[in-house]
């Protein structure tokens, strides 16, 4: 008969057989982990980043926070928004949403 131990040390052995076959499972979850969380999210911030380096001036916007205007200066970090005839805002570049009539470039951060 067989004793304990040994039955033991035959089941690990079977299982410590190929080292390679328990990395593989841990392997396919980062691999799906990356297509499925960070290879989107990282496309969705070069497009945002993409959208905030072509604005002009006279582009008409709307901020992530729903004021709509009218660019008129732009600076590193901020931009000039013209929201009423002769009322004029700085807001930061991070908070211009999108274009007015298009579908938003930023969602809102507003639960």
């Amino acid at each position: 008969m067989m004793r304990l131990a040994d039955a033991f040390f035959a089941m690990g052995a079977s299982f410590d057989a190929n080292p390679l076959v328990n990395i593989i499972p841990f392997v396919l979850i980062l691999g799906i982990f990356y297509f499925i969380i960070l290879l989107p999210s990282k496309r969705k911030q070069q497009k945002v980043q993409q959208f905030l380096d072509n604005l002009k001036v006279n582009d008409k916007i709307i901020t992530t926070s729903g004021i709509h205007g009218q660019i008129t200066r732009l600076g590193d970090q901020s931009v000039q928004v013209q929201v009423a005839d002769k009322v004029r805002i700085e807001i930061s570049r991070a908070a211009i949403g999108g274009y007015q009539g298009q579908p938003p470039v930023v969602e809102s951060q507003n639960p």
